[in-house]
């Protein structure tokens, strides 16, 4: 898994290497890449509105089922189902969406914590024989301790102090990059390399996960009043809408402050684009979309039945028609059987009584 998320951090560092070296700023690089980062993945959020706006409309519509089931789990589950098939909805269909930012983040932290490697892409066995000679050094050893995810870190921070040490590693070139890199860490005061977990109080690393806890659970609040329909998720959706503030703070305050960075910068441009989405793609109006290709669909199935033929269909009629007539005709035999019967119990209870009265 570490693989695939590394493989993952090289490529997004790419991309992040593109924007540094237009602005020379890693926090300013953070907020492009995750600008682009949501614009691409703009259609998946339309897809989770839809869902939600599904939900929205199943809403009542499940009530319905609690009523007439009551007590009845599985019966009301097989109903359920099959409501969920009739109106074409998935009830989780928008988890996958949410889950989407989770490994991004996971790319950003490995571009972040293997800087050289993924961010400046250094050849790795000069990565790592520059590591091994480090930790060698008396004075400098201590900083790197073995197999440690942040010794790339160690390297781009304190980079002034060890590029003498590098020299005979890296080239000109690679050193005058990895210089760059280390002067671009540092945005509004912050040091995005460092652990706000590890850093000193005055270092105000700690207005990254405060920040990153505000900030989520206030656009959730202004979410949830925009869009009523998010009140009524279940399962998953409502576990990572109150949950995942939560694991990212805890992130936020165990690894570097560039990836709580970037959590706050994707929340706020997640807010701004639901503000968006709500403005063209409101639940409302996807409802009302919804529901008018199912009826052009509809009206397509319909048309597209072959008429029968004449004669084929006054065989039918005639058949339905003379159908008709002998159930009406059984029905009107029961009738007079049921009168008669009737009649003949009305007269004997009748005869009797004259009988009764009889004296001998």
């Amino acid at each position: 898994m570490m693989q695939i998320f590394n493989f993952f951090g090289g490529l997004l560092g790419y991309i992040l290497w593109f924007f540094y070296m237009i602005v020379k700023n890693y926090g300013v690089a953070i907020i492009l890449f995750t600008v682009v980062v949501k614009f691409l993945l703009f259609p998946f959020s339309i897809k989770q509105q839809k869902s939600m706006a599904s939900q929205s409309k199943m809403a009542a519509k499940q009530k319905e089922l609690q009523a007439k089931y009551g007590k009845d789990r599985m019966k009301y589950n097989e109903e359920l189902q099959k409501l969920y098939e009739k109106e074409g909805v998935r009830p989780m269909g928008g988890c996958l969406t949410t889950l989407l930012p989770f490994p991004i983040m996971l790319g950003l932290y490995y571009s972040v914590v293997f800087p050289l490697k993924n961010v400046l892409h250094l050849p790795s066995e000069a990565v790592d024989k520059a590591l091994n000679m480090l930790n060698t050094i008396p004075g400098i050893g201590s900083s790197f301790s073995a197999n440690s995810f942040y010794n790339e870190i160690e390297i781009v921070k304190h980079f002034d102090a060890l590029r003498d040490h590098l020299t005979g590693v890296f080239t000109g070139s690679e050193l005058d990059q990895i210089e760059s890199l280390s002067r671009g860490f540092q945005f509004l005061g912050l040091d995005l390399l460092q652990t706000p977990q590890n850093s000193d109080w005055s270092a105000m690393m700690w207005l990254i996960p405060v920040i990153c806890l505000v900030s989520s659970w206030a656009s959730q609040f202004v979410m949830m009043k925009m869009q009523p329909g998010m009140q009524q998720q279940q399962g998953c959706m409502k576990v990572l809408m109150y949950g995942m503030p939560l694991i990212s703070v805890y992130f936020s305050w165990i690894m570097p402050g560039a990836i709580g960075f970037y959590w706050i910068i994707s929340t706020l441009v997640s807010f701004a684009s639901t503000i968006l989405m709500n403005r063209f793609f409101s639940p409302a109006q996807l409802t009302a979309k919804s529901e008018a290709q199912r009826a052009a669909l509809r009206f397509q199935e319909e048309a597209a039945v072959a008429e029968l033929p004449p004669a084929v269909q006054i065989k039918l009629a005639d058949k339905i028609s003379a159908s008709q007539q002998r159930a009406q005709e059984k029905k009107n035999v029961s009738q007079v059987k049921k009168g008669t019967k009737a009649k003949g119990k009305k007269q004997g209870k009748s005869g009797n009584d004259d009988y009764l009265g009889t004296k001998k």
